[in-house]
């Protein structure tokens, strides 16, 4: 089974469509769009499991320039 989860990124300003062109590049990633509110960008990523799911948001993601902050939201099936 595939852990999916949702990630809300803040970038600093006037980034937030560069930010998800390259995040959209990234294994894991299945979508990434930049959006307005309180988050610059809401980005769609699987993985095998909540570790590989770390080491993608924590490597991979949180790693691009003009990233501020991260929120990661796992999706459940209830």
């Amino acid at each position: 089974m595939v852990v999916q989860a949702y990630i809300l990124i803040q970038t600093d300003v006037g980034k937030a469509a560069e930010v998800a062109k390259a995040i959209a590049e990234v294994k894991g990633v299945t979508l990434a769009e930049d959006v307005t509110g309180p988050y610059d960008v809401i980005v769609r990523a699987e993985a095998r499991n909540v570790d590989e799911l770390g080491k993608l948001v924590v490597s991979k993601v949180q790693n691009l320039e003009g990233i501020t902050r991260t929120l990661t939201c796992p999706v459940v099936h209830i």
